[in-house]
């Protein structure tokens, strides 16, 4: 980015200027305006070296979002609505984010798209393409994360749902149940009255912790002490109910070391997975990876259909508490590389080690 783009933004504020730019296909003026051609219906940057076209026929514009707002193409050649645009888009969403961050009460998308100065769809359309997810989701992982501040800080629930953004009680109650995995007035007493059975065995990586709801398998995570992984789970839920497993228990225990011991099978284990919408999704592309092969962060974001998700996929995959059964530990980094892994990558060699027969 060069410094006259930015730190001299009225040096090409008349159409005057502007042609001048043009006619010198100077490179210093990409970023402060582009220009379309009428005849031709595509518009370019300042510096782009396809033949010139008449003055009559060029119509200046301040940044890409207007030209194509006023139905002009970008052209093929000089790609206005890449690099700079990639710029302006930044700005744009960092904006956004800024305010969703510090509003009482949460911007819909049409507030938000008329602060951008673009349209309700073109505005998502650059959300999701420089974040991996819609602004929708963005508001709700906020909100989600207000709502464990709130519900923590707060003597009662009610104070909570209004201090956390939400307009009324029952969409508060609805996202409360998605994405904490229990009632508010449960997560706000540490999981009181919530119970989760629990055991831990050997297996070939080490310590292993299994803890189960009602509905399915809540956590498996390895570890190097026994005692370490219960106290995790313990300060995770600090005021559930927390039983050791039974006989019953047992056989699920069992079935996850099998798992882990043979890690090539696929196996149908019942499972309680909490996350936002985003990162279901991942877990579910996860799921779909056949035991013994990889896949890098940017084939994961192309399978969910955000192929500039790749970031955000990585994250989603370190926020995964499910070992094995969830197998983030088959995913790689782009050229092949292990990358980092929640519980060692020592561990996730050795478990792609053992699913390809090494």
């Amino acid at each position: 980015m060069t410094q006259s783009t930015l730190e001299q933004p009225g040096q090409w504020s008349d159409d005057a200027a502007r042609w001048a730019a043009v006619m010198e296909r100077d490179p210093a003026a990409d970023g402060a305006f582009c220009y379309a051609v009428r005849t031709t219906g595509i518009y370019c940057r300042p510096s782009c070296p396809a033949r010139r076209a008449r003055r009559r026929n060029v119509i200046f514009f301040d940044h890409a979002e207007q030209a194509e707002r006023a139905g002009f193409r970008a052209c093929r050649r000089c790609r206005p609505d890449t690099a700079a645009a990639r710029s302006r888009h930044a700005a744009i969403v960092a904006a956004a984010c800024r305010r969703m961050e510090t509003a009482e009460t949460m911007p819909d998308l049409d507030a938000l798209a008329r602060d951008a100065g673009l349209s309700r769809y073109h505005f998502h359309r650059v959300f999701k393409a420089a974040t991996g997810i819609t602004p929708k989701a963005y508001a709700q992982a906020l909100r989600t994360r207000r709502m464990r501040r709130e519900l923590a800080g707060h003597g009662r629930v009610t104070d909570a749902v209004y201090a956390a953004g939400y307009s009324s009680g029952a969409r508060f109650y609805a996202d409360a149940a998605q994405h904490l995995g229990m009632t508010p007035t449960e997560f706000r007493s540490g999981g009181k009255g919530r119970s989760i059975r629990f055991a831990v065995a050997e297996c070939w990586l080490g310590p292993l912790l299994v803890a189960a709801t009602d509905k399915g398998i809540c956590a498996i995570r390895f570890g190097d002490d026994p005692q370490a992984l219960v106290h995790e789970l313990q300060d995770d839920f600090s005021a559930a109910r927390l039983i050791a497993g039974d006989r019953d228990f047992e056989q699920l225990v069992a079935r996850v070391v099998g798992l882990v011991e043979a890690p090539e099978q696929t196996a149908d284990l019942p499972l309680d997975i909490r996350g936002s919408a985003f990162q279901q999704r991942v877990w579910q592309a996860l799921r779909q990876i056949p035991p013994g092969t990889t896949a890098s962060y940017a084939d994961i974001a192309r399978r969910i259909g955000q192929p500039r998700a790749a970031r955000a996929v990585a994250r989603a995959c370190a926020g995964n508490g499910i070992a094995v059964a969830v197998p983030c530990h088959r995913v790689v980094r782009s050229d092949g590389a292990l990358s980092g892994y929640r519980w060692g990558v020592d561990r996730k060699r050795a478990l792609l080690d053992r699913e390809r027969g090494a």
